[in-house]
């Protein structure tokens, strides 16, 4: 396992390179755009974000959001683009009652023209269900693709919010994301 003191976002950015998670391009404007501080030492918590910020994953936010309509809309349009899939028609379809007691949900879309259906439960318009979010995200991949959609762990604090990140990879990759910089994938 590395020494993580020595993993920063250029060190994330030339592993998924070599890897083919991202491309050079992809790499080089996300290291841009951290030009301030792509030299710092990430936790890793940030080096779990990212491979969100290189576009080799998403991020389930875990704090409130706009709206759970438009919040599952561009998760899964930016889950179905880095899958190379096309996701259409995302709905939220509430079920009966209120958030009190946990609304149970329907999160739909379509991908590449195929019906995706996946249960939710909301206790409030304003926060996703990360197992439904992280369920639909892994549903934009094609069945048959050699990548599929892999859950990212870290060492969490005690009270505090953290985002759900679901990365794109090969077991290849995977493997390789463990080994270089001591994520756990699931």
């Amino acid at each position: 396992m590395p020494h993580t003191s020595s993993i920063t976002r250029t060190r994330v950015g030339a592993l998924l390179v070599a890897t083919g998670m991202v491309t050079e391009a992809e790499a080089c404007d996300a290291l841009e755009a951290a030009s301030g501080y792509a030299q710092e030492t990430l936790t890793p918590y940030e080096t779990a974000r990212a491979l969100d910020d290189f576009g080799a994953a998403v991020s389930v936010h875990g704090d409130d959001i706009d709206s759970l309509h438009e919040g599952y809309a561009a998760l899964l349009v930016r889950a179905a683009r880095i899958a190379d899939a096309a996701v259409r028609d995302v709905q939220l379809v509430p079920g009966e009652g209120g958030f009190a007691d946990g609304r149970a949900d329907l999160l739909e879309f379509d991908r590449d023209g195929v019906h995706v259906s996946v249960r939710a439960e909301h206790f409030a318009d304003d926060y996703f269900d990360h197992l439904a979010a992280c369920e639909a995200v892994a549903r934009t991949v094609h069945p048959d693709a050699p990548r599929t959609w892999r859950s990212v762990d870290f060492p969490r604090e005690p009270h505090a919010t953290y985002d759900s990140i679901m990365v794109l990879a090969t077991p290849e990759q995977a493997d390789a994301l463990r080994e270089y910089l001591g994520l756990r994938i699931g």
